[in-house]
């Protein structure tokens, strides 16, 4: 019997800490650009629905009045978009530019979850309406109620945190958007330079072999 040679089987590459913190980085990556637009989403959206409902007394009868997020505060829509355009910023700036904008983007969402807690139970706004409808500053607004609208504008503010807070973590090991264009500092090597083109010889008309050399070279021997 002829002697038989065992194949060796290929063993799967062991992941190395590069590998692990590239994958790592890739799967934060993702989830903050979700967070991030998602957040902002649901902040600007829920900023702008009725936060609060009430009645005011006029002329012997009630008047039905309602105040918006943005009636309430402004902070939480303005956040929203200093968050998103910090997300963007996130992927132009490198090292310690991209840590502020990082920091920046969970700034906005802290601040955005808790302008909009503190709103869930204001009624500075309704009171507001309540005088300029009935014409009596001191006039207040009755039968006060909230919506959800607050504690939903307060969930997409912590969104942005998670987002803000995944950018401090893993956005040292995010791509940049110019590093493609941007020269890496290491010299160019010179430009060989091209081989001139050999001058054909001339041609012996009284020649019958510079003739057919000319002819062979795709050469016109009559000019």
């Amino acid at each position: 019997m002829g002697r038989v040679t065992a194949v060796p089987i290929p063993q799967p590459r062991a992941e190395t800490a590069a590998d692990a913190t590239r994958r790592r980085a890739g799967r934060s990556l993702g989830a903050a650009l979700l967070l991030g637009a998602a957040g902002s989403a649901v902040v600007l959206i829920a900023s702008g629905q009725t936060w609060a409902e009430g009645s005011a007394l006029v002329a012997g009868g009630n008047v039905s009045l309602d105040a918006g997020g943005r009636d309430v505060t402004g902070v939480p829509a303005a956040l929203a978009v200093v968050g998103l355009a910090a997300l963007v910023a996130v992927f132009a700036v490198r090292t310690a530019g991209r840590l502020l904008v990082s920091a920046l983007l969970a700034l906005s969402g802290a601040g955005a979850t808790v302008a909009a807690l503190i709103g869930a139970s204001d009624s500075a706004a309704l009171d507001d309406k309540a005088a300029r409808t009935t014409g009596d500053t001191a006039a207040t607004i009755g039968a006060l109620t909230h919506t959800a609208w607050p504690y939903v504008t307060a969930a997409g503010g912590l969104l942005i945190l998670l987002a803000g807070l995944l950018a401090l973590r893993y956005g040292a090991h995010w791509p940049t958007m110019s590093g493609r264009y941007e020269r890496d500092g290491t010299p160019r090597a010179p430009r060989t330079p091209r081989p001139a083109k050999a001058t054909a010889p001339a041609v012996d008309p009284d020649r019958p072999e510079d003739i057919w050399k000319a002819l062979d070279r795709g050469e016109d021997p009559t000019r």
